[in-house]
Formats: structure tokens, C-alpha cells, sequence
């Protein structure tokens, strides 16, 4: 997909990304060890990032964070009103529906936790997660496979195009449908193999470009 596009576009952020690199990659990699250490954690531990992950659809993952601290083990206990009721209390912006979808995903935990143990391939799982989660499309699952240490699968959010579009490396979609959403990720693949690193901190790079943050 590279060829498709000027050279020197690619190469200019190729270059920005190696500069970035040299000056960060030691909080980069400190981050993505944090990842790996979620999958090794408890089943509850695993569980509450998913409801993270449910938060920053169309939400802010910053604001999403300070929320995931606050309530903490309520995702394990509460029931579906207690949880709307704290959200809205949070800020937060789709109180009812995603408490709704924490508390259905939590019926279903045990599924999901096996699902993480048993499917190996990360798009697979991505794929499994995607159907058998409510709530979570490929952005969401790929953002809680990268967050529970798979480096494999890329998070395509409007951070990560603003800086593709702004590059010339693709043109804005109206859409981010599946299969535009898989081309860019080939795209993005690309370009970590021309840097040799994974899709997991390439993602983390690119982030930092567009807000100076480092989150997750």
C-alpha cells in the first residue's frame, strides 16, 4: 500500500517517528511491559480493562482513565443502576448504555477470560471479541488486546488518521468500515516493519505525535 503514495511523505514521517524513537522509547517500553503484566494479572484485573476499553468509545481516553480509577472494583459489583447512576455522577457521556454493556460483558466474563487463554492469534481473538462483546468493534477490541499485551493489532482512531491524512498517506474516510479499517492497519503494519517495531508501539508513537501523551 506504500508504493501508492508519495515516498517523501512516508519517509518524512518515517523520519519524525526515528527522532520521536530516540527520545521516548524508554517510557514507550516501560508502557507496553505495563500491557504484557495485565494479561499475567487476575481475571478481574483483565476484566476491568475491558470495561476501560467499553469507556473510550467516543470518549476521551483520559477522561475514561480517571473514571476506570474511580470506580475500580465497581465494575466487578455493581449492578447495572448503581453503575449508570456513578458514571453520570463521573461525567461520563453514555451513562446508560455503557453500563449496560459492562454489566451484559460481565455475565459473559468467564467466556471472555477463556476466550483470551485459549485463542492464540490476536486478529482472531480481535475477530471473537468484536461479535461476543457489546460495545466493542475493531478499534475497541484492538484497544483492549493492546492493552492486555498483544503488539500485533492496531488501534485506527481519529489520532492515528489525523496523522496518516496529514502525511498523505491516506485520504479521511467517512466511514471506518472493516475493510478500510484493515487496509490501514496494513498500512501501519508497513510502516512498523520499515522501523522494526511492533503495531503495539508504533500506536503508543503516534499517539504521542497528535496529543504528547503517553495513556493507554
Amino acid at each position: 500500500m506504500m508504493h501508492e503514495n508519495d515516498p517523501d511523505d512516508a519517509n518524512l514521517l518515517l523520519i519524525e517517528l526515528k527522532q520521536l524513537r530516540s527520545r521516548i522509547s524508554d517510557i514507550v517500553s516501560k508502557r507496553l511491559k505495563e500491557f504484557e503484566s495485565i494479561r499475567h494479572s487476575s481475571d478481574d484485573v483483565i476484566f476491568k480493562e475491558l470495561c476501560y476499553c467499553l469507556l473510550t468509545a467516543n470518549f476521551t481516553a483520559e477522561r475514561a482513565l480517571h473514571i476506570q480509577q474511580e470506580i475500580d472494583d465497581g465494575f466487578l459489583t455493581f449492578d447495572e443502576e448503581e453503575l449508570a447512576r456513578t458514571l453520570k455522577r463521573l461525567g461520563y457521556r453514555f451513562p446508560n448504555t455503557r453500563s449496560r454493556f459492562i454489566v451484559e460483558a460481565r455475565v459473559k466474563r468467564d467466556e471472555i477470560i477463556n476466550a483470551i487463554r485459549s485463542i492464540k492469534d490476536a486478529r482472531t481473538l480481535r475477530e471473537w471479541l468484536a461479535k461476543n462483546v457489546k460495545g466493542f468493534g475493531m478499534k475497541e477490541a484492538s484497544h483492549f488486546l493492546r492493552n492486555i499485551g498483544y503488539h500485533d493489532v492496531a488501534i485506527i482512531d481519529f489520532h492515528v488518521i489525523d496523522v496518516l491524512v496529514k502525511y498523505g498517506l491516506i485520504q479521511r474516510p467517512k466511514t471506518l468500515t472493516k475493510k478500510k479499517y484493515v487496509e490501514i492497519e496494513n498500512l501501519l503494519e508497513e510502516i512498523a516493519d520499515m522501523l522494526e517495531i511492533s503495531l503495539g508501539e508504533l500506536d503508543l508513537y503516534l499517539w504521542y505525535m497528535e496529543t504528547g501523551k503517553i495513556l493507554k
